[in-house]
């Protein structure tokens, strides 16, 4: 199969813990590489702006703050069905339903401070990285 991308954010609950790291060096076990990174603070319109799918739902004001909360780890990884296997090693978003040795069965506090985010289709991952990053910034 080719090689694809997916947007990976490593959320405040998991960047306050120093899990930087850890998270990383589960994605990397997984098969995936890391060809973008950076750590930034995102503003209150970035955090609109991308979860603008959610602007109706009633926890969208509380996902904006949550996000806004601290600093992120934005990254494009990169792999074989980078999608669904960057999905597989976060797990379900309720921690309490992601399977053993995932990122949320090991590291989320609950199921907003999931510790990650990582797009959820092939077509929202372009979008995302997107968003995040220009081709210049992504080295493969």
């Amino acid at each position: 199969m080719a090689q694809s991308r997916t947007l990976s954010i490593i959320k405040p609950d998991a960047t306050r813990r120093n899990l930087t790291g850890a998270i990383n060096s589960m994605l990397e076990e997984s098969g995936l590489r890391i060809v973008a990174q950076k750590r930034i603070r995102l503003t209150r319109e970035q955090a609109e702006a991308f979860y603008a799918v959610h602007r109706a739902r009633p926890f969208f004001k509380d996902l904006v703050n949550f996000m806004i909360s601290g600093p992120v780890v934005v990254q494009v990884l990169e792999g074989e069905n980078a999608v669904e296997r960057n999905r597989t090693v976060m797990g379900a978003t309720d921690p309490a339903k992601a399977e053993r040795n995932t990122i949320r069965a090991r590291f989320a506090e609950s199921i907003e401070a999931n510790s990650v985010h990582g797009s959820d289709s092939p077509e929202n991952a372009v979008s995302e990285i997107g968003f995040f990053f220009t081709p210049a910034e992504i080295v493969g």
